[in-house]
């Protein structure tokens, strides 16, 4: 499969009053403008924030160039995994419960489980990342699919996250997400993520401790799946340019595209935590590009201050470092992919479908109570909303995809 291919669909927000020259596909003349323009007006911190490291180091430390040689991340099922996955989706169906039932206890996994939970402590603990391979997903049910999903993810850790609050229009607790092009079956002028097109995705986390994605398709060319090192990335730039580091930590205007009682939320983009008795020192990383500079039907809102010049050449920075340093992990038909999302970033190049081949991905947002990390304050009150209060009876894994509320248009 070709990396190479990088299209866009054109969806492109137009920009508030006062913001500054950025859009949501990175231009890197115009990046590299605003680096020349703002080390010439100088006035630039020349050392990190009091307290930040002046370099991380440990496992989550690394260079996509050479994180091969010492770090297979891919987990290949055998035959008698495979047998043992099949035994236990009979067994949940035989259950007659809802989807929103399955767990480890109604998914058993005697032998894969001890191997999933040392998966586990890996993506919290290690290098922050690996891939399940060896599942044949033609040979399930879309229903099957999911089952499987979420059961072997039950075991890597036990917490669905919440990624909307309807479905069909009513109230739900919706946990899995379809990610897939929907612009050949939806009014272009109706999304507003390029989860949902063909879209080149720029570097981004998403929500929560954990995100998985699950290949049931993929594209006829392009769609690298590709992941950074967050502290990889801070490294450089604290070595490089200390006052981005200044830049990131402090507070930014972040949208809030549900439904919520304020346009914006303040947090930094950053956090940093010092080592203790019992976890060692980390940082954290939680910003999505398009919640500072929109994207097709959902532009910045008006009403939120524009982002500043240092903020604009941050956002590029992350990106473009993000791709200096990443991985590709050859992500294929069938592949389970899991990153622990507030020590690596992630981005896919565009792509190219065609009728009888059309990239589809399932995404889960998850949490390890055994293994997870601090939560920054700041960010406590999002976890809540994704972790809290989700009920078996309200819980829906939807079978085919729909646009999720937070990335369809909406009146101002």
């Amino acid at each position: 499969m070709t990396t190479a291919t990088v299209t866009s669909t054109g969806l492109q927000a137009l920009a508030p009053p006062g913001q500054p020259d950025i859009s949501y596909h990175p231009d890197h003349e115009k990046w590299q403008a605003r680096i020349a323009r703002r080390q010439r007006e100088g006035n630039l911190p020349t050392s990190i924030p009091k307290g930040f490291p002046g370099k991380l180091t440990g496992d989550l430390v690394w260079d996509g160039e050479t994180i091969a040689d010492n770090y297979d991340w891919t987990f290949v099922f055998s035959t008698e995994h495979l047998a043992e996955i099949d035994r236990a989706v009979a067994h949940f169906k035989g259950l007659n419960k809802p989807l929103g039932a399955i767990s480890q206890e109604t998914f058993p996994l005697p032998t894969l489980h001890t191997q999933l939970r040392g998966l586990s402590a890996e993506l919290h603990s290690g290098h922050g990342f690996f891939v399940l391979r060896g599942l044949d997903v033609d040979k399930y049910t879309r229903e099957e699919n999911v089952i499987i999903y979420a059961g072997v993810s039950s075991h890597v850790a036990s917490v669905r996250g919440r990624q909307d609050h309807q479905f069909n229009g009513e109230k739900a607790d919706v946990t899995l997400t379809h990610i897939k092009d929907l612009t050949w079956s939806h009014d272009s002028k109706l999304i507003g993520s390029p989860a949902y097109t063909t879209d080149k995705q720029v570097f981004h986390t998403d929500r929560g401790d954990i995100v998985s994605l699950f290949a049931l398709e993929t594209s006829a060319s392009g769609g690298a799946s590709k992941l950074a090192s967050t502290w990889r990335v801070y490294n450089e730039i604290a070595a490089t340019r200390p006052d981005l580091i200044h830049t990131l930590s402090e507070n930014w205007q972040m949208e809030i595209f549900e439904k919520a009682d304020a346009p914006f939320v303040e947090r930094p983009l950053i956090f940093h935590f010092p080592a203790t008795k019992s976890t060692p020192e980390r940082l954290a990383l939680e910003y999505a590009r398009r919640y500072f500079v929109g994207f097709g039907a959902l532009p910045r809102n008006p009403a939120i201050p524009p982002i500043t010049e240092a903020q604009a050449e941050a956002l590029d920075t992350l990106h473009y470092l993000g791709e200096r340093f990443c991985v590709n992990t050859d992500f294929q038909k069938g592949d389970i992919q899991y990153i622990n999302n507030l020590a690596i970033f992630h981005a896919r190049d565009g792509f190219t479908d065609t009728p009888d081949k059309r990239r589809h991905l399932l995404r889960l947002w998850l949490r390890d109570a055994e293994n997870a990390w601090e939560t920054p304050r700041a960010l406590q009150p999002q976890w809540d909303r994704l972790y809290k209060g989700i009920t078996v009876e309200n819980e829906v894994l939807p079978l085919e995809p729909y646009i999720r509320s937070s990335a369809g248009h909406r009146p101002r």
